[in-house]
């Protein structure tokens, strides 16, 4: 039914449990995976007119959130790889990360999203907005929303 499979993670506990639970679909739908994390992109200080010697350089800040995609990634390609799973990580930037991950899906073809959700409702779901919300808007692709429900008492 799916053939290849976006999955995201941010790297948060969630997210880690979400993409496990993503990569076992994906196992049964035997279908290929692609790990997506997506970084903020660079700001340059606009509080100042020159950039201070202790603010990161352009280059510094990319090469450390590439660094922290592929940490973030490697638990999710691992997991696919361990399925048997053909598996590709990526990390991309944008502030919106919603699009970012509409578009990638579009980019490599994906046949679905697989995504999380923190099980949120009512005015925490409004105030605080959602990236799984906002991918729903902005894509025709199916999009499976893992929920994560916290037990009562924890």
């Amino acid at each position: 039914m799916y053939r290849k499979i976006l999955i995201t993670t941010d790297g948060s506990a969630v997210s880690k449990h979400t993409a496990c639970a993503g990569v076992n679909f994906a196992k049964q739908m035997g279908a290929d995976v692609l790990a997506l994390y997506v970084a903020p992109e660079y700001q340059y200080p606009v509080y100042v007119e020159i950039i201070p010697p202790s603010y990161p350089s352009e280059e510094d800040y990319l090469a450390q959130m590439r660094r922290v995609g592929q940490e973030h990634l490697g638990s999710v390609l691992r997991a696919a790889q361990d399925a048997g799973l053909r598996c590709e990580g990526l990390t991309a930037f944008a502030d919106a990360a919603a699009l970012k991950i509409v578009e990638v899906a579009e980019q490599h073809q994906c046949d679905l999203i697989f995504m999380g959700s923190h099980g949120r409702s009512g005015w925490g779901q409004l105030l605080l907005g959602s990236v799984t919300n906002k991918v729903l808007s902005h894509t025709s692709k199916p999009v499976l929303v893992h929920r994560l429900i916290k037990e009562p008492g924890t």
